[in-house]
Formats: structure tokens, C-alpha cells, sequence
């Protein structure tokens, strides 16, 4: 009988690591040693620092002025007949305008925002929020013609066509459009120039949204074999009203609106009142709004306001802010005296252990 092979194998040579200080756990290393002489001070003064944080926030809040104008058209608002009007299908939704009057009791200095603001509204809604293409509003010119699957049920017609931009959140675009007019003691109306430039984040009107690249310099051409969405009343390409910087993907009111919000009640900007007599404040008198109203809300139980806001050092108003640091500063505050009667308490028993 033949004598059986051995069925083991020799064994794999250990691989040791290389002998540095990483690899070999020799590099210098420091713990704190935690004790009532380090700890109560950095509870202070992180108290200190957030209340002081605090305050100065809080107070700069206060000082911002704004004026809310709620424009959605319940009761007797002049803006009724409109709200009822834009409930109707997009083909048989005549334009309806209204017009709302206020008076501002006190100057707001310049530069002063102009924001709408919508309730009930939940954009960060998942199926909602991804049903976008990037790719294609990025200016991609094989993502204009080929649609992702999120886009669904907007991304192409019903002949197939795809449509750009496609999705529901580009579908659903804001378009009620705000006139100022500063109403005089004879009753005459000067407009007040609303400057749209610069709503936009940067790194999205420069980096995230691009037009595709014009054919024979035509940017329609560009745009050729898609359609508009469905609740759109032209197509992409004559958004701004011709202006070639502020059109298409690149149009801002578009880029604002393609932000998402993460709250069902927010506000996006519209404007800014910073220009010709009007560049240094929006002067306290009587003031007329004309509002093109074209978007529904009464179906979803929402509602529509208009913002106008001051700015300050820290931004627009957010009492939410101050708030939050103050409560924090007094929070480490309160457990920094707490931890300090305890260690007073029982300093005695620890030093008898010593």
C-alpha cells in the first residue's frame, strides 16, 4: 500500500508591520486627566461665551424690522376672487391680479428683502425632493434628451418627448410675480425698482446650474426635441424675459425655487429694494402691492405671504437663534455651579481616600 501524501501545507510566513511609530503604536499620545480645577473653568466660561453669544444675537434680531402681508385669499381679501381662479386646470385658469395696501410707520433701511413665503408645503417630502436631474440641469446635453427615472411622472409627455427641466420640483415652480409701488400724498404711484440680481446661492447659479451650450448661438436650438413642464407657461429658455445672463437653468427666481426647504412653512427671497431714490430706505408712507396671482394653495390647505425684512450683521430675523444660545450658555452655567456644590460637598471624603 503506497504510503498517502501529507494533506497539510506548510505554513504562511507571518507578515509583521513595518517598524514605525504608527504601525507600531509608539507615537506620543496625551489624556487629560480630568479634575474639579479643569472642568468647572471650561463649563464658565463656555457658559459665558454662549450667553454673551446669545444676547448679542437675540438683540440684533430684535432691531430687524419686518412687515408680513398674507396674500392667500380667504375671507373678504381682495386677492379672494384670485385664489378661487387658480384653483382651476392650468388651461382654463384665467391671469388674475390683486392688490394689497399697507403703510409702513417707520423707514426700513436699505438693502430691504422682498420674500414670499408658503405654509403647509413640504418640499423635503422624498419622492418630491428627488424628483429632479441634476445631471441635466448642469447643462448635460445627453441628460436634456434622456430624463432620469425620478423624474417620474414628469419626465417625458405623453408623446414621449423628454421634458426639460424635468421632475416635480421644476414642475411646481413659484410664479406669482410682485409690483411696489410707494403711493404719494396726491395719490400718485412711483415704482419701486426691485432688484432680482444675486438671489441665488453662488455655488449654485455658478457651479450647480449651467444652460447647455447654445446652437448657432440660439439657446432654443439648445432646447430642441423637449417640451416644458406640464404647469409651465413657456419653456425654460424664455425665463427673464430675455435677459441672456438670467434665462434657463440659470434664470435665479428658478435656482432659488430648485433649493429645497426643510421646513412645511418657509420663506425664499424674491428680491431686494436697494435701488435709484430708493437706494438707502424704504421710506415710511403708503405703499401698493400688485401681485400677479397664479399659484394654488387653497387645495393643500396652504397659505401665501408676502416678507419684507432689514438685514443686519448677523443676516435676517431668527430669534430661534439667540434663543438657542442663551439657553445653552445657562445650561452649562447652571451644571458648572452644580458640579462645583458637589465637589465642595464631598472634597473632604476624596482627600481622606488620598
Amino acid at each position: 500500500m503506497a504510503a498517502t501524501a501529507s494533506s497539510s501545507s506548510p505554513p504562511l510566513a507571518h507578515h509583521q508591520p513595518d517598524n514605525t511609530a504608527f504601525t507600531q503604536q509608539r507615537l506620543p499620545a496625551w489624556q487629560p486627566l480630568l479634575s474639579a480645577g479643569t472642568v468647572l473653568p471650561l463649563f464658565f466660561c463656555l457658559g459665558v461665551a454662549f450667553v454673551a453669544l446669545g444676547l448679542g444675537l437675540h438683540f440684533s434680531s430684535a432691531t430687524i424690522q419686518e412687515l408680513e402681508l398674507d396674500y392667500t385669499g380667504l375671507g373678504n381679501s381682495s386677492c379672494a376672487r384670485c385664489a378661487n381662479l387658480s384653483q382651476r386646470p392650468i388651461g382654463d385658469r384665467p391671469s388674475c391680479t390683486c392688490e394689497l395696501r399697507f403703510t409702513l410707520s417707520q423707514a426700513f433701511p436699505a438693502p430691504v428683502c422682498l420674500y414670499y413665503q408658503l405654509s403647509n408645503y413640504y418640499q423635503n417630502n422624498r419622492r418630491y425632493s428627488v424628483s429632479r436631474d441634476d445631471q441635466q440641469l448642469s447643462g448635460d446635453a445627453w441628460a436634456l434628451r434622456n430624463p432620469v427615472e425620478e423624474c417620474q411622472p414628469y419626465q417625458k409627455d405623453a408623446k414621449g418627448t423628454p421634458i426639460a427641466p424635468c421632475g416635480s420640483v421644476a414642475n411646481s415652480l413659484f410664479n406669482d410675480t410682485f409690483d411696489l409701488f410707494y403711493v404719494l400724498n396726491n395719490g400718485t404711484k412711483v415704482q419701486v425698482p426691485l432688484d432680482k440680481r444675486g438671489i441665488s446661492w453662488w455655488t449654485d447659479s455658478n457651479i450647480k446650474f449651467r444652460n447647455p451650450e447654445p446652437v448657432n448661438g440660439s439657446l432654443a436650438q439648445a432646447f430642441k426635441g423637449t417640451v416644458k413642464p406640464p404647469n409651465w407657461p413657456y419653456p425654460a429658455y424664455d425665463l427673464g424675459k430675455g435677459n441672456p445672463n438670467n434665462t434657463g437653468f440659470v434664470n435665479e427666481d428658478f435656482i432659488v425655487w430648485m433649493r429645497i426647504a426643510a421646513l412645511p412653512t418657509f420663506r425664499k427671497l424674491y428680491s431686494r429694494v436697494r435701488l435709484g431714490n430708493f437706494s438707502t430706505e424704504l421710506p415710511q408712507g403708503n405703499y401698493s402691492l400688485n401681485i400677479t396671482y397664479n399659484y394654488p394653495v387653497l387645495s393643500f390647505h396652504g397659505s401665501k405671504k408676502v416678507i419684507f425684512s432689514t438685514l443686519s450683521w448677523m443676516g435676517g430675523k431668527n430669534p430661534f437663534l439667540g434663543i438657542t444660545f442663551l439657553v445653552f450658555g445657562s445650561a452649562c452655567i447652571l451644571s458648572g455651579f452644580v458640579m462645583l456644590v458637589v465637589h465642595i460637598k464631598y472634597q473632604h471624603l476624596s482627600e481622606a481616600d488620598e
